[in-house]
């Protein structure tokens, strides 16, 4: 039974770096740990469980009352491999750019546009983290999963996941799975995913028009430093809201009226927006509310100035969401998960 500990901090294990604390914390490091926690009294008694990652989407609006299982199980294998791909899979606890990082050495490539997102193996498919024209269910071959009402292990495959844009079954479904790890399936016949006009004017300035995948990997991880900030500096959750997604008509009158916008056309005929440069027109890039505020390379990032509150996070978070809906008729949806 691994060792249960109570009243401890958060502040750490949460990139926005918000004060926090839960009554209880548990690390999971083997699949007998967890099978051990389930059967114990304290998971039983627990009136609220929070399955815990890197912690790089979190916003605490406060005090965690239950349980925290924190998930560090680690390893990373070539499971498999045929004409058509490498198979290679990953625990949950594993860190997510340092597996990519990894995948591209042994030369396999797939993962490269998804470099440098924070985060763990295991919160990658929750998330369904994407970037660069390329969502992590695009690479997924399966996943060892456990039910955390019964205890049972099962595999599922991509169908059995309800992947969505930053959406999934273990998003819908908070509490229910734990991931223990990923299956991914890597491809020989690789091309770049260079659909991105900044990702491909970056890989071409320096590899031409026949970039490897660990070109590829480099430009991507040059330009999120150039735009983001990095957690270990400056507090924050990433892309704090989702791009949203309208009908053709919704764009043809946002697109007559400012001739500008940034839009990214869908197979199933909507449009993607980007919800950094709306946010950007309201004034907030590079703009605070009190301790938070909007980075001023990426108006699409919520910030930790110093001493922020999940409080602080959420009314900074509403009033952007407020000045959008005035301006441009547009409901932006949190990416962040609020606890």
């Amino acid at each position: 039974m691994p060792v249960v500990r109570r009243d401890v901090a958060l502040d750490a294990l949460n990139t926005f770096r918000l004060p926090a604390r839960a009554a209880q914390l548990v690390v999971i490091d083997t699949l007998s740990g967890l099978q051990a926690l389930l059967q114990n009294e304290c998971w039983q008694a627990a009136p609220r469980r929070l399955v815990l990652g890197g912690g790089s989407n979190l916003v605490f609006t406060g005090d965690f009352s239950g349980l925290v299982v924190k998930v560090g199980l680690r390893g990373r294998q070539l499971v498999g491999e045929d004409e058509q791909c490498w198979r290679v899979a990953a625990a949950a606890g594993e860190n997510w750019h340092d597996f990519v990082r990894w995948t591209l050495a042994q030369g396999w490539p797939g993962l490269e546009n998804l470099s440098l997102i924070p985060g763990t193996v295991g919160a990658a498919p929750v998330q369904n983290i994407g970037a660069y024209g390329l969502e992590v269910a695009e690479r997924i071959d399966s996943l060892t999963v456990v039910d955390l009402q019964d205890g049972r292990l099962h595999r599922l495959l991509p169908a059995d996941c309800a992947f969505g844009y930053r959406d999934s079954l273990f998003k819908r479904q908070p509490g229910r799975w734990l991931i223990a790890s990923v299956c991914f399936r890597l491809p020989r016949s690789w091309q770049p995913r260079l659909d991105y006009a900044e990702l491909a004017r970056e890989v071409q300035a320096v590899a031409g028009m026949a970039p490897t995948a660990l070109q590829v990997s480099e430009a991507v991880i040059r330009i999120r430093r150039r735009k983001l900030p990095d957690p270990a500096e400056i507090g924050n959750a990433g892309s704090f809201f989702k791009n949203p997604v309208v009908d053709a008509a919704a764009f043809a009158r946002l697109a007559a009226r400012w001739p500008g916008l940034p839009h990214y056309p869908q197979p199933d005929g909507r449009v993607k927006l980007a919800a950094g440069w709306l946010i950007e027109q309201c004034g907030w890039k590079g703009r605070n509310l009190g301790p938070v505020g909007c980075f001023e390379r990426q108006a699409l990032v919520l910030v930790n100035r110093g001493g922020a509150t999940g409080q602080d996070v959420v009314r900074a978070a509403n009033l952007i969401r407020a000045e959008v809906r005035a301006r441009f008729g547009i409901e932006l949806e949190a990416e962040a998960v609020f606890v």
